[in-house]
């Protein structure tokens, strides 16, 4: 027994010893030579790096700096059913009003889809364009319910801004300038191509009647109506800001060539959830 575990181990370990060196490489084996290349020699061409910008998200495409492209989803009714109710005095009677619910219904619809006139649209970011700042959206949509709200006097139940027809905003660091703006607006028609050569369009006379109650003479061209609100003037709930304010109304459709004239169909053409 003592034979056989013997002659097991040297068999283990000279067969050990045998592997180890036949891994082992020989030096007779081994041989090495340099690798040569000449400075221009190359074995294929390699393309020039080129840059990509990073690819953007719809919301971002044809942003102004870094702001945001303003789309049709800026104009949503302001109003919330958190607001107080609006106590207003008319002759005897008492009246009690009740903001909306806001974002729980839709905006105007036209065809069956949400509609703001594009004018509006594209007037506020030609303006974020122009000044590099931002265009404050403080009255887009309103709802009938909501526009009574804010306006609970006679005069403002048939507001463009219950059919999309009409905006009010100011623009962040042009609080005390306003003029400038009303320049920036002469000159997106005077820049937009599809208006070259329609003066009706790209001259803008104003407003001489005395049956508004602001200080400044609106301005008008076909298209809009531009309504220059000083800090005391035209404050309302959706307006409840220190600053003088802009109010345009479209007064001209573009696409379907016909005056905009507010009506109590297209106001109340609107989704409620």
């Amino acid at each position: 027994m003592k034979n056989t575990l013997a002659t097991v181990f040297c068999f283990l370990l000279f067969g050990c010893q045998n592997t180890s060196s036949f891994l082992q490489p020989k030096n007779n084996h081994v041989k090495g030579e340099y690798i040569y290349r000449l400075a221009n020699e190359k074995q294929f061409d390699v393309e020039p790096q080129v840059f990509l910008a990073k690819p953007q998200y719809p919301w971002e495409k044809q942003s102004f700096t870094r702001l945001p492209l303003i789309t049709k989803e800026y104009f949503r009714c302001k109003g919330s059913s958190i607001n107080p109710i609006q106590v207003v005095q008319k002759k005897d009677q008492t009246f009690r009003y009740l903001d909306c619910s806001g974002e729980r219904h839709s905006l105007p619809l036209r065809e069956s889809q949400e509609f703001i006139y594009p004018v509006l649209i594209n007037l506020l970011n030609f303006i974020q364009k122009k000044t590099g700042q931002k265009v404050v959206i403080t009255s887009g949509h309103r709802c009938p319910e909501h526009n009574i709200y804010v306006d609970p006097i006679n005069v403002n139940h048939a507001s463009k801004h219950m059919i999309g027809a009409e905006v009010s905003f100011y623009v962040q660091g042009y609080e005390n300038t306003p003029l400038s703006i009303i320049e920036i607006i002469q000159q997106y028609y005077l820049e937009n191509r599809i208006y070259k050569g329609l003066k009706s369009f790209e001259e803008f006379e104003r407003y001489e009647k005395d049956d508004l109650a602001i200080s400044t003479q609106p301005w008008l061209n076909k298209e809009i109506f531009i309504k220059l609100f000083n800090k005391n003037e035209g404050r309302n709930f959706d307006n409840r800001h220190p600053y003088p304010y802009f109010s345009i109304q479209v007064r001209y459709d573009w696409d379907k060539k016909e005056r905009v004239i507010y009506n109590h169909e297209d106001a109340g053409r609107y989704l409620r959830n």
